[in-house]
């Protein structure tokens, strides 16, 4: 009841034969941009230092956020005395 009922003797689609008539002209994804060797270290070498200097400056304010916590860690337990 539940099966699916498939034709005895399927007749396959049709086969379709075409030629294509003026052959598709191939083109290179991207801009045509010459780039030099230097110029390609120099962006190399910024990216090496600003990635550099983005960890130096997150690496001071975590160590600047936990000196503020233990200093009013401090500060909290000297004025219950």
């Amino acid at each position: 009841m539940f099966l699916p009922k498939y034709p005895d003797n399927p007749t396959p689609p049709p086969a379709h034969h075409h030629t294509p008539t003026d052959p598709v002209p191939v083109r290179r994804p991207g801009l045509p941009v010459s780039v030099d060797r230097n110029t390609l270290a120099l962006v190399v070498v910024g990216g090496v230092v600003l990635t550099a200097l983005l960890a130096a400056v997150a690496v001071t304010a975590i160590s600047v956020a936990v000196a503020a916590v233990v200093l009013r860690s401090l500060l909290n337990e000297h004025h219950r005395r």
